[in-house]
């Protein structure tokens, strides 16, 4: 048995003890002392002036591309220590595959974050939000909405059953958008959170203040936010309304997300009957979701909802599969199933179930003799999967109402689809729903009637069986939230997680102007013309760089020629009669492809360059049919330059308009090119 360690703070540039001795944390398997805990001495007000005055400058004056290389560069340093993660781990119950999902998860939704940083934001400080908004006829006055950090810190309050997941999830954007952290971790497993926080500094990758860490209790923390900070919390709803109806946050219009309990329900369709591979998944998944992590994830299904006719096929399956958990020390190889994370943890789960008979008999598993397969009942915090099953969930309100935090569910027939609608919105709003189905009707009625009241919905078939993350899997491109009951906030969702740290703010003016403010060039902003654009390297290219090209007559001959060579014959090209009884042309019509390839034939400078390759095209419309005989003409100009921070190219948004001979818009869309950082290229 080694020395239990003393949690520190790391606030305000250095680690601090507490003034106290500390709380004890004890493993969830052996009851042993792990660590100390206590916060008791440390100005809080003066860690969140650090985190906005030394950190917040610091963070602000990178780029999106910039920070996203710093998250990767943090990601993989941390995978590469995942083992010491891995070994602490252990003590908060957590078996191997348990702790995958927290650790290797938590730091490849923070490779993720990366990843959507570098490849959807600018690498610029400004993200534009939506087009621009016209305000004149003549251009001379706009509008367009821009986002830009916060200059407070992010307070993130998690959890204790994803000590690391939880914080990475939630540090990754707010790091991507440029605003420091302070991060609070529940106390009872707060030692591998402490763990790697320690790693991360270790590192030297983050600015000094980015990530500050409270091990116990905030304090007066609260009380010194202001309306440029941040709180997001993860825990019981009880705990989480009483933060967020804090005097100072309400005062201060304090961005407060809140994740909270969930009563989440998968739901078995009608036509998933025994024997089908549907029903089958079905009972995988709700067993796995009743024994990972102990049941402990706020994902986890509490419901199960199942068509009547089924409902004792299904107890008798899960009951089966429940019943080969192995339950036991989670460092032992055939271990299936570990502890809770504490002992009164146990005994809150088994007030719950006590709670829960009122209502739903006790189907399989006892809550009150654990089943070991190794380890001491005394000593840890065990529970056997309890399935519970409700005959009359209409009249089982607290099926509907208490969430017991462990590996219990219950299970409650429905008849018809409309029923089984009715009785996931008892759940009052959760995190997820899924259903089991592979009839399209059935997919389609239950998701509509259910998705006003979940964040997220899974559907679950056999095509996507071997591929399917699953019910409890929050992933960081989609949101991780839900209405109601679970707290009203969204968490992740991609560049959506990104932008709850950045404040929304319309800026009116002259497109001169707001060009400078967002570093993209809009109609009615300068431009300058000269040496063609395509002879340009980024070190020489400057957004409203513009050409104006020749013009280029269209024949017949060119459209049937182009009609031809492509096997494009459609009717308006090619039939008088039929073009002009459509309702849109007077007459035969160019093709709208033949219209953008003769636009880059007129605009392409065609030697060896700086312009490495042409990736794409953007928001392509054709506004004005082209007649045999009409004229075009190319306005190419550079919209937006993004340099790659890591390679010797970076990508050009170039504005194309294509207009006839009466200046009539024809075309519009956006050309986007490599283009290389100098030329010639080195070597």
């Amino acid at each position: 048995m080694t020395t239990p360690r003393r949690l520190e703070s790391y606030v305000g540039g250095r680690w601090t003890a507490g003034a106290k001795d500390g709380v004890p944390l004890l493993d969830a398997a052996t009851g042993q002392t792990v660590a100390l805990i206590d916060s008791t001495g440390i100005d809080f007000g003066a860690a969140l002036a650090y985190g906005r005055e030394v950190a917040g400058p610091k963070l602000r004056a990178m780029t999106f591309h910039e920070r996203a290389a710093m998250l990767k560069a943090l990601g993989l340093a941390l995978m590469a220590m995942k083992e010491e993660f891995y070994t602490e781990s252990l003590h908060t119950g957590a078996t191997r595959s348990d702790a995958w999902v927290d650790i290797e998860g938590g730091i490849g939704t923070m490779l993720t974050f990366a990843s959507k940083g570098r490849r959807e934001l600018p690498n610029a400080r400004v993200m534009v939000d939506g087009d621009v908004e016209l305000l004149s006829r003549d251009n001379s006055f706009s509008a367009q909405h821009i986002l830009t950090s916060l200059q407070g810190v992010a307070v993130h309050i998690n959890a204790f059953n994803f000590p690391i997941w939880g914080m990475l999830e939630k540090i990754a954007p707010t790091l991507l958008a440029g605003m420091p952290c302070l991060v609070k971790p529940a106390s009872q497993t707060a030692y591998l959170t402490e763990l790697m926080v320690r790693r991360i500094v270790e590192t030297g990758i983050l600015p000094d203040g980015a990530l500050q860490l409270v091990s116990g209790s905030v304090g007066d923390l609260l009380d010194h936010m202001t309306a440029q900070d941040a709180v997001t919390f993860t825990g019981s709803a009880w705990t989480g309304r009483k933060l967020k109806a804090y005097p100072a946050i309400i005062a201060n219009s304090v961005r407060f997300t809140m994740e909270a309990d969930s009563l989440n329900a998968s739901i078995l369709g009608p036509d998933a009957a025994p024997g089908t591979p549907e029903f089958d998944l079905f009972v995988k998944e709700v067993a796995r979701e009743m024994t990972v992590k102990a049941g402990q994830k706020c994902t986890a299904i509490r419901r199960a909802f199942v068509p009547r006719a089924f409902s004792e096929a299904l107890v008798a399956a899960l009951g089966e599969r429940l019943a080969k958990t192995a339950v036991g020390l989670p460092g032992e190889e055939g271990t299936r199933m570990g502890p809770l994370a504490s002992q009164d943890q146990r005994e809150e789960v088994r007030e719950r179930i006590r709670e829960l008979q009122a209502v739903a008999e006790i189907v399989a598993g006892d809550p009150g003799s654990v089943r070991l397969s190794s380890g001491d009942a005394e000593a840890g915090a065990f529970l056997n999967p309890v399935l519970m099953y409700a005959d009359k969930p209409f009249d089982a309100a607290p099926v509907h109402d208490v969430e017991a935090f462990g590996p219990v569910a219950t299970v409650m027939p429905y008849d018809g689809l409309d029923e089984a609608i009715a009785l996931a919105k008892l759940g009052k709003g959760s995190l997820v729903s899924s259903v089991f189905t592979d009839d399209p009707r059935v997919a389609e009625e239950l998701v509509l009637g259910v998705a006003p009241w979940h964040g997220r919905v899974l559907i679950g078939n056999r095509a996507s069986a071997k591929t399917s993350t699953g019910h409890g899997s929050p992933l960081a491109p989609l949101v991780h939230g839900g209405p109601g009951r679970a707290g009203g906030g969204e968490e992740m969702g991609g560049i959506r997680g990104v932008k709850h740290y950045m404040q929304r703010t319309a800026v009116q003016g002259a497109p001169r102007l707001l060009s400078a403010v967002t570093g993209r060039w809009i109609e009615g902003a300068d431009t300058q013309q000269g040496e063609h654009p395509f002879r340009k390297s980024l070190a020489e290219l400057r957004i409203g760089d513009q050409l104006i090209t020749a013009s280029r007559v269209i024949t017949k001959e060119d459209v049937e020629h182009f009609a031809h060579f492509t096997g494009d014959t459609f009717y308006a090209h090619m039939d008088e009669a039929a073009a002009k009884a459509n309702p849109f042309f007077d007459d035969r019509v160019a093709h709208g492809y033949l219209i953008a390839s003769f636009a880059a034939g007129l605009f392409v400078e065609p030697n060896p360059g700086p312009v490495l390759a042409n990736y794409g095209v953007d928001n392509m419309r054709f506004l004005t049919p082209v007649y045999f005989g009409d004229s075009l003409q190319v306005r190419l100009t550079c919209k937006e330059i993004n340099p790659r921070e890591s390679a010797e190219h970076g990508e050009v948004r170039w504005d194309c308009r294509v207009t006839n001979q009466k200046d009539e818009v024809v075309a519009q869309y956006d050309v986007l090119t490599m283009v290389a950082k100098t030329w010639p290229l080195a070597g």
